[in-house]
């Protein structure tokens, strides 16, 4: 008589069981990693100094940059208050998503950024935007995963508190 445990049948799922263990572990901070990296790079042009946006963002925001819409060109409302939330946004974005903090709500800010960059550069979908987009879902979808500070946090306030006894 065999084993049911060590038949072929079994030994695949078991495998199949680990491949997918392992895929949930380490796909979240990959995927994090991939959206952040981006953005954080475009932040990192935005700035000459501590809050201090440079020219050459002042410039395109208010003189380059234009949304596509229906056939039109608009020019941003407030560009240079745009730049600065822009600039802010590559920045703050980015960080908390590789640290796994408010990961999915951050994958929702950055998919809807990822909208409006669309609409300013709207032949931009084949090389990025599709990529930004499919990854900022995926992070939607997924989550932290287990190596962020969303899972530390889930486990450090979720723990059940003893409760005393009546007196």
């Amino acid at each position: 008589m065999t084993d049911s445990r060590f038949t072929p049948a079994a030994l695949y799922l078991r495998l199949l069981n680990i491949v997918s263990l392992i895929g949930l572990a380490v796909a979240p901070p990959v995927v994090r990693i991939a959206l952040a990296l981006p953005f954080l790079r475009s932040g990192l042009t935005r700035w000459d100094g501590f809050l201090q946006l440079s020219v050459g963002t002042q410039f395109l925001f208010e003189d380059q940059f234009k949304l596509h819409i229906f056939g039109n060109l608009y020019g941003f409302p407030a560009p240079d208050t745009v730049a600065l939330l822009v600039g802010c946004a590559e920045i703050a974005l980015p960080v908390l998503l590789l640290a796994g903090f408010a990961t999915r709500l951050v994958g929702l800010a950055l998919l809807i950024m990822t909208g409006i960059i669309q609409l300013v550069f709207p032949d931009g979908w084949v090389n990025f935007h599709l990529y930004w987009a499919a990854l900022a879902l995926a992070v939607m979808a997924l989550g932290p995963g287990p190596l962020s500070l969303d899972y530390l946090m889930s486990r450090v306030f979720a723990r059940p508190r003893k409760r005393s006894a009546p007196a």
